[in-house]
């Protein structure tokens, strides 16, 4: 097989990229419902509607290839691309990122410190992000195990109303930690 020249055009890697739909004369079917404004929704031959799209300056669109018959619009094929990507950037930007948020602890943490700490995953959980609190042990502290155990737990409780322990505490090297999600919010019908 003999390779293309340099600088001259070879089909095999100077196409255009299909496009995600099917527009005007690509539409190879025998006949397809017609729906848009403007345009008498129904069943058409493939050819009537394109005239119909034609005569109305719109592209035929195939919206619903699989349906029976393949449902088309009639609608500006460059200002629906646009609408559609446009949508999808929005609902990208809407849609919430959430992060997990560390609490530390140590096996001696005092009541004024317990609070102030609850308070701020309390914050976290209401934010949508999930919380991940561990006791740290450092030195000798390992011995207090049941000490940790007993401060995540009591953490727990107070975060009953705002989020949902995933799992009992459990030890990853000298660090016990649990991890909690924030309540689902229910949608106001």
């Amino acid at each position: 097989m003999a390779l293309p020249q340099r600088g001259r055009f070879n089909p095999r890697f100077n196409r255009q990229p299909e496009p995600e739909h099917r527009i005007n004369e690509r539409i190879r079917v025998p006949q397809v419902r017609l729906v848009g404004d403007n345009v008498t929704v129904g069943i058409y031959p493939t050819q009537e509607a394109l005239k119909i799209a034609q005569s109305l300056e719109l592209d035929l669109v195939e919206i619903s290839p699989n349906a029976d018959p393949p449902v088309c619009k009639a609608i500006d094929y460059k200002k629906f691309l646009y609408e559609k990507k446009r949508k999808e950037k929005e609902m990208k930007a809407n849609a919430k990122q959430s992060e997990v948020k560390e609490i530390r602890f140590t096996p001696g943490t005092d009541d004024h410190d317990f609070e102030f700490k609850t308070k701020h995953a309390e914050k976290f959980l209401k934010e949508g992000n999930k919380v991940k609190a561990y006791v740290q042990f450092k030195g000798r502290a390992i011995m207090f195990k049941e000490r940790g155990e007993l401060l995540l737990l009591k953490f727990a409780e107070r975060l009953g109303e705002h989020g949902v322990l995933e799992g009992m505490p459990k030890m990853e090297g000298k660090r016990m930690l649990v991890i909690f999600a924030p309540k689902p919010v229910k949608k106001k019908a």
